[in-house]
Parts: C-alpha cells; structure tokens; sequence
C-alpha cells in the first residue's frame, strides 16, 4: 500500500490535470465525502508536491499575501490586483456570497491569498483561495476545491463571558468620563438611557461624583475582548445619594433595568432625548439670538454635534414628520390623550420615520442638526401636555411597573447574586480627568 503522502501527491496531481487522461473531473462528480476539507485542492492543506521523473522531490510552500481594503476596494478588485484572472475571482466571490455580503468589505479590512508557485516557476502561481476575519467572532475562508471550484466557509470561533466592572469619578459629564475610564461606547449609551428618566445630565452631575457599571465582555481564547454584551448592574453616587439598577429579565422575555426595591427606572418619558449633549437654553423667557428680542421659549435646547442621534422621549405614534416652519425639519409624538414630545431642528430623520408610525421609547428617531430658525447645531425639545407647551426639566412622571409578590421575591435573590458579584469583582478603577 502507498505511503499516505503518496495518496495526497497523486490526488493533487489529478487536480492539477498533471497526471490521468481526463483533465480534471466534471463538477458534477461528488468527492467521497462532501465536509469542507475533503472538497479542498489537496493543495491548500499538504501544500507539498513531487517531481514525477522520479530523480527528485521538492516540497512547495504556498504563498501567502496580507492585504488590507483600502477605501473604495471591492473584492473583485483587490484578487484582480493579486493577478488573480477574472474568472477564478469571480467564482471565489460567487461561493463567498453564500456566507457573507462583499459588500459589506469595510475600508482597513485585512485580507490573506494563498497561492501555490508553479513548479517550473516560469508561470503563475496558482490561486488557492482567500481568508479574513469579519469579526472578532468568525473567520471565513474561500478555498480552492477539488475540481476547481472554489466553497466558502464560516469558522465560528468560541467565546468565553465574563463580567467586567469600570469604575470612576465625573470631572466633565458622564459620557466623557465613562469612555476616559475605556467603559465601551454600547455601554455607556445604555448606561445614559437607563438612567435618562431620573437624572438631569446637564444640572445634576457635579464634580466628584461617581459611577460604577458591570457589563458582559465576550473574550477569545487569547483573553483579548471579542464584543461588548449588556450592562448588567450599574450605580451612580451623585451628590452623596447613590442610584443603583439591575438588568432584569421578566417571564416572557421582557428585560428592563430595576432600582434595589424593584421598581422599573422606566418613566412615561425621557428628560433628555439625545446622549451627550449640552443644555445650552431653558424654558422661559429670552432674548431670541436671531430675532433680537424677547419672547417666551417654550421648550428646552440641546447643544450636540450635527447629527447625533435623537431619540424617541416615549412610546407612542408620530404626529408629524416634516418641515415647520422657524423649527426646520420637526417631528411631533403623541404619547397618549395627555403628553406629546417635538423636536426641531434636526439634520434629518432617521430611516421609516413618518407620520402614523409608531415608535418606541430609546428609538432613534432623527439626527441633531441646523435647519429652520437656528443659529448652531443644536435639538430644540418641547413637552406638550393636553396640547400647552410645558417646561420639560419640571415633568415628574411616576415610577413604572413595580415587582411585586413572587416576581418580587425573585428579583430580589437576583439583586442579592449581583451585589455578592460585585464584591468579587475588582474594579478597573480609573479616575476620569480633563485636568
């Protein structure tokens, strides 16, 4: 019986048409086995060969090109500038699109071909196939196959959960100083949102104040972090008081975020519907900064960045979504029979945004902007109650769904495994400063 590396050498042969009568074989013709590996050009895992004279044997190592997509890059592209001819990459790119959208290939994406050198090293290499990294969770390879196709494959890499604690002291607001103290960008969006019912970012927060969050952090088997998960528990210490939620899933699904006594943090509406901002002008009387005289301001304005997001303030139906006059492009939401929120000035709407759809609480519903009467980037807020203009800072709205009886009883031998979690876990203590 042949050595094992002879029956990989013969197989490669065929592939290559270097030995047999036929060239190689149909692609209707189906190798023993149909798994990933046994598709392959033998080539692409023995990556060896040998001189059929019988006078010497050579190994052959294959190439290997790490390219990175540069903006604008397509695949087709980028094997074409690899001197892979048009119609190899066109068949790659066919079998790629069965487990992933080319063009979803992202500018810096770092890509590896494999090629096989041609053994008389007068012709090309041999094009074996692709592989890169979507995510930190998956790998996809694009491989030569055993009749000259190409088949693609997802790798699903394994992940490890575990709970990571950040804490740290305020010094500029909470969203500047949770991301100076490395809390991921989902995290702190979720941590802003939970706490948006209660907290005035603009009035409340002082100098010394605190946060302390946990939150899920998937890691590879290197321990490097792979993907942010849900934030788990979190407190704010502001002004000596300290604010503390859960994250807490009910029967049927539903998840919210709960203070110690097991109440819902979740109100009717949200004071402040964009994250991040500036309270640049209350309600009342002013002096208008355009019209040049004094008049009554009937919402409150959030100074942010052109086109940060706006969310929904509550859950209700879009009223109006369209251009108002000095408010530019506006969107009216009726909550129910006694509250409505507007929001004026904005970049643009986000995608589906129109009159009769309904939306739901933290839904981003447009993007902060310029238009109409304005004299900056900025969100011009309103709270309407029964149809009047009322000030937004001064709605106290009562607390949402309480846990109660058996329900309660649970949420409470959860609290008590997350604060004992929390104990455990050493804080990635670091003190936020601009100073």
């Amino acid at each position: 019986m042949p050595p094992r590396w002879a029956l990989f050498v013969a197989m490669a042969a065929l592939a290559l048409g270097v030995v047999g009568h036929g060239g190689p074989s149909p692609a209707s013709e189906e190798p023993p086995a149909a798994d990933f590996e046994q598709q392959l050009d033998p080539h692409y895992f023995v990556f060896a060969h040998t001189e059929f004279d019988g006078a010497r044997e050579s190994a052959l190592e294959p190439e290997r090109r790490a390219v990175r997509a540069a903006k604008g890059d397509t695949f087709m592209a980028m094997l074409v500038k690899a001197d892979v001819p048009r119609t190899e990459a066109h068949e790659a790119i066919v079998a790629l699109r069965k487990v992933y959208n080319p063009r979803n290939l992202m500018p810096g994406q770092a890509i590896e071909f494999s090629f096989m050198p041609d053994r008389s090293e007068s012709g090309p290499a041999r094009f074996l196939g692709l592989s890169f990294e979507p995510s930190a969770e998956r790998t996809i390879n694009v491989a030569r196959t055993w009749n000259n196709g190409f088949k693609a494959q997802v790798i699903k890499k394994k992940l490890t959960l575990r709970l990571v604690r950040s804490a740290g002291s305020m010094d500029t607001s909470l969203y500047v100083d949770a991301t100076r103290a490395a809390v991921p960008a989902p995290v702190v969006a979720e941590l802003i949102r939970a706490y948006s019912f209660d907290v005035d970012f603009q009035r409340d927060i002082q100098r010394g104040d605190a946060f302390d969050v946990i939150y899920e952090q998937y890691q590879d088997k290197n321990g490097r972090s792979a993907r942010t998960g849900n934030m788990v528990y979190a407190a704010l210490n502001l002004s000596g008081v300290t604010l503390q939620v859960y994250r807490y899933r009910l029967a049927g699904g539903v998840v919210g975020y709960f203070n110690e006594k097991g109440e819902s943090v979740r109100k009717a509406l949200m004071r402040t519907p964009v994250d991040g901002a500036r309270l640049s002008s209350r309600y009342g009387r002013r002096r208008h900064p355009i019209l040049g005289y004094t008049r009554m301001h009937r919402g409150v304005d959030f100074a942010a960045p052109r086109g940060t997001p706006v969310m929904a303030a509550g859950s209700g139906v879009i009223a109006r979504a369209g251009w108002n006059g000095s408010y530019g492009r506006y969107i009216k939401i009726r909550h129910n029979g006694t509250y409505a929120t507007a929001y004026g000035h904005l970049n643009r709407y986000a995608r589906n945004i129109k009159a009769g759809k309904r939306v739901r609480q933290g839904q981003i519903i447009g993007y902060v902007g310029s238009t109409g009467r304005s004299t900056g980037p900025h969100l011009h807020y309103e709270v309407h109650r029964k149809n009047r203009q009322i000030n937004p800072m001064r709605l106290r709205l009562p607390t949402g769904k309480r846990l109660t009886g058996k329900r309660l009883a649970r949420f409470m031998k959860y609290r008590a495994a997350i604060d004992q979690e929390r104990a455990s876990l050493p804080a990635d203590s670091k003190v936020a400063s601009s100073r």
